[in-house]
């Protein structure tokens, strides 16, 4: 597998677009993917129980098992259009059909997605405005820009991997920088891929590969009402289909797995306020399950991200993490390192050299790793520092 410099658009027969259409002040804010056939088409939505009330993913859930395929997926920023109520819903359907017939499709190979404000309705003038202005094969950066809120920066990556003579491409591209303790899904992620792959098939592999990826991130533990993440892949490259429990497979699902972990640290990274990017790794623990769930329980607590904020090697509220974690593992020989230097071994502090230590602690992405010595698995989660600049940026942010 190469990584590449590319966007969302770099898979064969995919374009984007994106540009400023008045859902907010001054940012670009409006964008589509579009696939020049029907492409295979999976999707994960948020867990929050508001979904009931999130207009965009019940649209776009209905769309994608109705017709296993889709054309494109024309999203806002800005406006969530979230707990809007039936006149919330129309507007969604108003949208995906505006678009249909733009692309000359019918209605329900197209998704939507918002995200921003909740409780907001969609401006249709606005949108209609908008959509009237996207083309297909624009500017894909510009489709990256237009998905954004609080990020700081666009979040994609390309790669590309051999299956006999073929090249495929794989890209992605997502946004999100608070609200973000997903579970299933996490803020808005789109994947493009030109590998021959049924519906059926890409949803196995975005199923089996989410809960390593994107649900081991968090930033603040809220979960957004209007998370998803979706994988559209057209089969331009024209390679013999993947099939499940085949090597080609394998080898798709490490592709996809790298393109969603890629993604889910740049939004570690990129949360609100955020200085320094936290890699947890719990090691030779019973099972992966319970590796996954120390490692998000340390990197979710908001006393070891104050700590690493501070530049804090604070041992004590790493330990505390790994045991609310709600696992039953003994606790007794456990070992901690910060960016490789020892802080405890066998459950009890050890000597370290401050110097060294904070030299450690003032780099931008942090190592937190956990030995258990009770298994063979292993556990990573992403997350990030909590700073002042996080709380400022909350109290502004408004409804």
């Amino acid at each position: 597998m190469k990584v590449i410099e590319g966007t969302i658009a770099s898979p064969l027969g995919f374009s984007a677009d994106g540009l400023h259409a008045g859902f907010k002040k001054r940012k670009m804010d409006f964008g589509w993917i579009v696939s020049e056939k029907p492409a295979s088409v999976a999707g994960v939505y948020t867990t929050n129980k508001v979904i009931a009330k999130t207009i965009p993913l019940i649209v776009t859930k209905t769309t994608v098992k109705k017709a296993e395929k889709m054309k494109a997926i024309v999203v806002n920023s800005g406006v969530a259009n979230s707990c809007t109520g039936t006149q919330g819903l129309e507007d969604a359907y108003t949208m995906q059909e505006w678009t249909a017939e733009k692309l000359g499709v019918e209605p329900e190979l197209i998704g939507v997605a918002s995200t921003g404000l909740i409780g907001e309705l969609l401006p249709m003038d606005t949108l209609k405005n908008g959509l009237s202005k996207l083309v297909v094969n624009g500017n894909a950066d510009d489709f990256a820009k237009a998905i954004l809120t609080t990020d700081t920066a666009t979040k994609t990556i390309a790669v590309t991997e051999t299956f006999g003579r073929d090249v495929v491409t794989m890209s992605g591209v997502a946004k999100g920088s608070g609200m973000i303790h997903p579970n299933m899904a996490t803020m808005l992620g789109f994947i493009t891929c030109d590998a021959n792959i049924s519906s059926d098939t890409l949803q196995l592999a975005l199923s089996q590969n989410v809960e390593k990826t994107f649900n081991q991130i968090t930033v603040d533990g809220d979960t957004s009402t209007n998370d998803m993440v979706l994988v559209m892949s057209n089969g331009c490259t024209l390679n013999e289909e993947i099939l499940p429990d085949t090597p080609e497979f394998d080898k798709f699902s490490k592709m996809l797995n790298f393109v969603m972990q890629e993604l889910a640290k740049k939004i570690a990274k990129d949360g609100e306020g955020a200085n320094k990017l936290i890699q947890v790794d719990v090691v030779n623990a019973p099972n992966a399950l319970d590796a996954r769930m120390m490692a998000k329980s340390v990197v979710g607590s908001s006393l070891v991200k104050t700590a690493i904020f501070g530049e804090d090697p604070n041992w004590g509220r790493i330990l505390a993490a790994v045991g609310y974690a709600g696992v039953d593992v003994p606790v007794d020989n456990v070992d901690i390192m910060i960016g490789g230097l020892p802080v405890m071994l066998s459950s009890s502090p050890v000597a370290f050299d401050d110097e060294e230590m904070k030299d450690v602690m003032h780099v931008d992405e942090v190592t937190i790793t956990v030995d258990l010595h009770a298994g063979h698995e292993k556990g990573t989660a992403w997350g990030c520092d909590l700073s002042y600049d996080y709380v400022k940026i909350n109290a502004l942010y408004h409804t």
